[in-house]
């Protein structure tokens, strides 16, 4: 049977390097005054022996784990797991991993964590939320910084970092303008929520640049394809004269779109439909594929780790940051023929 492998040590590296072991780790961590000749040829035989620096030995060096801990509540991932994979992106320049806690939107068991964490002695924390209210931070004092994703701290002091849905609104609105749609409505979701709010703020001020005025008041009710379907029965009743409806998410726009054609109009030739979320399965899945505002959550999640990095090394960065949405443009609003 074959042995394990012998672990390569910073001996073994500076008896290749011909340099004291001294030397050889002042090279690798970017210490000393070092020829940088000397530097590469450890450098050299580091990657020659496959040598691995030691976590433990890193971390007495810097006074850091290179651990954090990343707190989600959305256990099915629709939001938090592209927050995860960007927050990833930024982390793994640094070397650095996440303890993933999904927190069920269990309060208790969120504190569980955030205790766990700290016995872990993690350098730093990201939370990402699924719903974009303010919600309370995490706790007072805490002894490593904390930046919220998605979701934004209720404390102004605290680092969130945010959508910017007014403007992903705007972008629905003005691509829609400029496939010549000009009686455009808006089927959305609860009327209490802080996304919906922020969404019928962005439609409403882009028609108003254009010099145009929402079909009728916003459609409020809930995120699914039966309110969509029956938003778009009711829609079609009252104002035949739509042209669009910008969906304040895919789930709702799917419902729209097979309550239209229910209604005998031709989709896009008819109506033009965009939606919000840009959740492949559902935009591409509908009929026509809908174009969508995509909340651009990877970027959220870079923007996170990368803002949590930099408080880590040098101190926080207080305040909300936002990250701009994009349009993803599929056949559910092609160019009116009129």
């Amino acid at each position: 049977m074959t042995g394990r492998r012998t672990r390569v040590s910073i001996t073994d590296v500076a008896r290749q390097a011909g340099v004291s072991v001294g030397t050889a780790s002042k090279a690798l961590n970017g210490r000393g005054q070092l020829r940088e000749e000397t530097r590469a040829r450890v450098r050299a035989a580091a990657h020659e022996l496959g040598f691995l620096p030691s976590a433990v030995a890193a971390s007495l060096l810097t006074g850091r784990t290179y651990t954090v801990g990343l707190i989600m509540t959305d256990h099915h991932g629709r939001f938090s797991l592209p927050i995860l994979h960007g927050a990833e992106d930024a982390l793994g320049w640094d070397e650095t991993l996440a303890f993933v806690c999904d927190t069920r939107d269990d309060p208790i068991r969120e504190q569980h964590y955030v205790r766990g964490l700290l016995r872990r002695r993690v350098d730093g924390i990201i939370v990402a939320g699924r719903r974009t209210e303010p919600r309370p931070p995490l706790a007072a004092d805490l002894p490593v910084p904390v930046v919220y994703a998605f979701a934004r701290s209720a404390d102004p002091g605290d680092c969130s970092v945010v959508v910017d849905e007014p403007a992903g609104a705007a972008l629905a609105v003005e691509h829609l303008l400029r496939t010549g749609r000009r009686h455009i409505a808006h089927v959305t979701g609860p009327h209490g929520h802080a996304s919906v709010r922020a969404r019928v703020d962005g439609t409403r001020r882009a028609l108003a640049d254009a010099g145009r005025e929402l079909v009728g008041d916003p459609w409020y009710g809930g995120w699914s394809e039966v309110w969509g379907r029956f938003a778009a029965a009711a829609l079609a009743r009252a104002h035949p004269d739509v042209d669009a409806v910008f969906c304040g998410s895919d789930a709702i726009a799917r419902g729209v779109a097979d309550g239209l054609r229910e209604c005998g109009r031709r989709l896009p030739d008819d109506v033009a439909i965009v939606g919000v979320d840009n959740w492949q399965p559902t935009a591409e899945g509908c009929r026509p594929p809908l174009t969508s505002v995509d909340l651009n959550l990877r970027e959220v999640g870079r923007t996170a780790g990368t803002l949590l990095l930099s408080a880590i090394r040098s101190g926080p960065a207080p305040g909300v940051h936002s990250v701009p949405c994009r349009l993803v443009v599929r056949a559910s609003s092609a160019p009116t023929g009129g």
